[in-house]
């Protein structure tokens, strides 16, 4: 879902009230992002509390998508597999001693349940209870299956601590949504002239519908003023169904619009209404804030935890400035047209990639991408340039250096394959 699909985030078109209600009754995160710009790392990194280079999943199929003549550099890819390309692990399922959401909260007694969505392999991260719809991703009916099966693990575990993780399949692709919802919306693009994907904006609605329901059932159950309720998005939208704008780019880049998303949350009694965060959080701040919440150590894993509970944010405090990142060392091409944010092979204008082998880092008001297929570097300051219209990088040579710097550091700290080997089969022009 695209940072700019919500009502509060200026959308005329899609219907989110009570998406929207959530910023009203708590604090919106206007810098959140995402953990990596495409669903599986992603949802790795909220689960596990660790960057791609630790949990080693960087993209869904594992491997580098598109034609490995076209990649300059040799990373795993689907077509040829030798020790040439396989230097690296990139993986698609999270090892099962990893710690996770649920491991954190369990020795405060938490029940935990996962439902919807899982796309991290073999469910073995320790939640009591699974569950998915098969199909899913093509069923019209699954936000309303998946909140139905939500609302009745509330209900079972009303006199006891709970944890419900409720991964919607909407509003990924296939586009498939109840037609009643969908002649709904094509009457609205009738009547209002407006440019949108009727079946996109039914998926929307369906799965703001859901946001209402279970924040309904917890006012019924007398829950509501002892919950944390928490909405987020994976990435950003497809580029084909639906806009990314103001931001730059969409899913799978890692410009704004692949990982900047739309963040909420509601705690009464310790988020107050009405608020706002500038301060920029990402999916591995998950983990260690709710083992803050739930007053449980991160020291029973020998894995690491990359992020910061960012409880102190919730409550209106500040954290120190950090650093965050991003890391993708493989290729993905276009499953959509061509969009900005899109790629050209390297040293020609055909445009084929919406990924490229790049890192990430955000500090302060900057934001710096480096490409590891001609050492290129990229500096916005997405504070007052949301849009990444303006690269600072030649303008801000000392800041551009720093970062730069701490990126590398990084990349050596977490032992984050740096792709610097070149394709035996490149050939840009075949």
């Amino acid at each position: 879902m695209a940072w700019a699909d919500v009502g509060y985030n200026g959308q005329q078109y899609f219907e989110t009230p009570n998406i929207d209600a959530l910023t009203v009754d708590g604090m919106r995160f206007d810098q959140a992002y995402s953990g990596a710009s495409v669903c599986s790392p992603s949802r790795a990194c909220l689960i596990s509390g660790m960057y791609s280079p630790r949990h080693h999943i960087y993209h869904p199929g594992n491997r580098a998508r598109g034609k490995v003549e076209y990649m300059k550099l040799a990373v795993p890819n689907r077509e040829v597999k030798n020790d040439t390309y396989d230097w690296f692990q990139a993986i698609g399922e999270l090892d099962p001693g990893v710690n996770s959401l649920a491991k954190v909260l369990k020795p405060a007694g938490y029940t935990t349940a996962r439902i919807g969505k899982w796309h991290v392999g073999e469910d073995e991260q320790g939640f009591d209870y699974s569950m998915d719809i098969h199909k899913g991703w093509n069923d019209k009916a699954s936000a309303k299956k998946l909140t139905d099966a939500g609302i009745a693990f509330i209900r079972e575990h009303t006199e006891q601590p709970f944890f419900l993780y409720l991964a919607h399949h909407e509003v990924h692709k296939p586009l498939v949504a109840d037609s009643a919802l969908i002649e709904k919306y094509k009457e609205k693009k009738r009547t209002t002239g407006g440019d949108f994907n009727p079946i996109y904006a039914a998926m929307v609605e369906a799965t703001d519908t859901s946001v209402g329901r279970l924040r309904e059932e917890l006012r019924k159950l007398g829950l509501e003023d002892n919950t944390l309720f928490i909405f987020a998005s994976d990435n950003g939208g497809f580029p084909d169904a639906t806009s990314n704008l103001p931001l730059y780019g969409y899913k799978g880049t890692l410009f704004e619009g692949g990982i900047r998303i739309p963040t909420s949350m509601v705690w009464p009694g310790h988020i107050s209404p009405g608020s706002s965060c500038d301060t920029p959080i990402t999916f591995v701040d998950y983990l260690p804030t709710f083992a803050e919440i739930a007053g449980t150590s991160l020291d029973q894993s020998a894995h690491p935890v990359d992020g910061l509970s960012i409880l102190p944010l919730m409550q209106g405090n500040a954290l120190p400035e950090r650093a965050i990142f991003w890391h993708f060392p493989l290729y993905a091409d276009l499953d959509h047209g061509v969009y900005p944010g899109t790629f050209p092979v390297l040293g020609t204008d055909h445009m084929y990639w919406r990924g490229v082998p790049a890192t990430v880092i955000r500090r302060g008001n900057y934001k710096l991408i480096y490409y590891y297929e001609d050492q290129s570097v990229k500096l916005f300051d997405v504070l007052n340039d949301m849009g990444e219209s303006r690269d600072l990088s030649m303008e801000q040579p000392e800041i551009t250096k720093k970062l730069l710097a701490e990126l590398k550091a990084w990349t050596s700290t977490v032992e984050a394959p740096v792709p610097d080997r070149v394709n035996p089969l490149f050939n840009p022009n075949e």
